[in-house]
């Protein structure tokens, strides 16, 4: 909380009214109410409004992971938006994109030890072969739009962690969430769009089992110094079925379960990497990269 005490001539009362778009945490958006001494019947009035915003401001939490413990259930579930019906076709790829995925073929795939992608085909999509391991490109990136879609099990199994669960792991390391999070709570930090461990998204824009979702992602590799030190952190914009729910937010190191690693310095180009959890038939399509670098 930021509180401010004017001169003399005025009580000025700073009140937190945190915006989920805050950026910088350390002293949130603050709602000023002034009120001059002088006036002294206006002062239970402002006692009063002081007390509604305090009220009101106290289920804002900051969104700083390092308020809060790894897959601290006691975060607030963030608010369900209605994204709007799910596209009937893939959007289609720019005509500089890399394009990685479009229902063809998994030529531009393997798996982590170089053997050839071993996931299902079916139609215009690919699904996640429970028990035959991650896939990761075989070109690698770093500065990047991505665009992706994917779909869990039109039939619900499973509950919280255990119900469609997959993810989009950029450079290899820094996971954008894939989970089932239509009405099925869990660990803010681990629901879909979250950055896996560390910040949950803005909203939860997730559709019905069975309907396509898509996320937009522009990423920003980290940058290390000559002695291997990050001197800038990686960064991501995602959007969850259009709708903006991580915000420039930087990653505070590699992302991992029940646990926040450091910064350790790697190479400026690795690849993308879709990984199996073992929950179920999770499925992907129209897949593509602008490179920015």
């Amino acid at each position: 909380m930021c509180l401010s005490v004017s001169p003399a001539d005025s009580t000025r009362v700073v009140v937190p009214a945190t915006s989920f778009l805050d950026e910088d945490l350390s002293c949130p958006s603050p709602v000023l109410v002034s009120v001059m001494a002088a006036s002294s019947w206006l002062l239970p009035v402002a006692l009063v409004v002081v007390g509604v915003s305090l009220s009101t401001s106290a289920t804002a939490q900051p969104r700083d992971p390092v308020y809060w413990e790894i897959h601290d259930t006691s975060r607030a579930q963030p608010p369900v938006v209605d994204p709007g019906p799910a596209p009937a076709e893939p959007r289609p790829a720019p005509s500089d994109a890399v394009v990685l995925f479009d229902g063809g073929d998994l030529d531009a795939w393997e798996h982590p030890d170089g053997a050839p992608a071993a996931w299902t085909l079916r139609d215009n999509h690919v699904e996640v072969d429970t028990g035959r391991g991650d896939i990761q490109t075989k070109e690698a990136f770093g500065d990047m739009q991505l665009h992706l879609e994917w779909m869990t099990n039109p039939s619900v199994t499973g509950r919280g962690q255990g119900r469609g669960n997959s993810g989009v792991f950029l450079m290899g390391t820094y996971e954008v969430q894939v989970l089932d999070s239509y009405d099925n709570p869990t660990y803010p930090d681990g629901q879909a769009a979250a950055l896996y461990g560390q910040y949950p998204p803005l909203v939860n824009a997730t559709r019905p089992p069975g309907e396509w979702q898509t996320y937009d992602i522009t990423f920003r590799r980290p940058r290390f110094d000559q002695n291997g030190s990050v001197a800038t952190p990686a960064r991501v914009t995602v959007y969850h079925n259009g709708v903006l729910v991580q915000d420039r937010v930087e990653f505070t190191g590699p992302t991992a379960h029940h646990d926040r690693p450091p910064y350790e310095a790697h190479a400026a180009r690795l690849p993308l990497r879709l990984q199996d959890h073992g929950d179920g038939a999770v499925r992907y399509r129209n897949i593509w990269v602008r490179e920015l670098e």
